[in-house]
């Protein structure tokens, strides 16, 4: 049974108050292979629950790893934030923007965070290190394709890091009954 708008963010809401790890320092790594079953369970909470990703199913383990693979192959940064007790709070990753040679130093950036670490600078700990990361592989351009529909927090971010909006495309995705549009930023490195 799908939930309605109003019961995903209580359930969102809900989550956010429970802690996300004891005190101390949050670290950002690379991402291994060990960590992609925590990559799952964050990105698809979103896939059920919000339309802030335009997935609308579940993604697998299998797919997940080769997602990871694929990244790798190309020498893009994947980075988890770790709380203290090594749970994954939250990862980023950037991937190729187009398929076709000319792109090849423009990619579009992606952070997803565990419901309990929103709030906690949890994303802007993982933007920086990815922008950095990023820059060091060779790239030149990150774009951010945002939903236009409950991702305020996400928009900010990107524009508390010199993002600038470059446009919205209306009506491109339907998820949960309803159209949602995109907004897109960039940001030269």
């Amino acid at each position: 049974m799908a939930l309605d708008s109003e019961s995903r963010w209580r359930l969102v809401r809900k989550a956010k108050l429970k802690p996300a790890s004891p005190e101390g320092e949050t670290v950002i790594r690379a991402a291994q292979i060990t960590d992609i079953g925590e990559v799952l369970e964050i990105y698809n909470f979103y896939v059920k629950n919000s339309a802030v990703t335009f997935d609308l199913e579940p993604m697998t383990l299998t797919e997940w790893r080769e997602k990871f693979d694929w990244l790798a192959s190309l020498k893009l940064p994947f980075l988890v934030a770790v709380s203290p007790s090594g749970q994954i709070l939250g990862f980023a990753y950037v991937a190729p923007w187009r398929a076709k040679a000319a792109y090849r130093r423009t990619v579009e950036d992606s952070i997803y965070l565990r419901p309990a670490a929103i709030g906690k600078r949890v994303g802007t700990k993982l933007m920086q290190e990815l922008l950095v990361a990023a820059k060091a592989a060779g790239v030149r351009e990150v774009v951010a394709v945002i939903s236009d529909r409950g991702a305020d927090a996400s928009i900010q971010l990107h524009k508390s890091f010199g993002f600038k909006n470059q446009g919205h495309l209306a009506k491109v995705g339907f998820k949960f009954e309803r159209w949602l549009g995109t907004i897109l930023l960039q940001k030269s490195l």
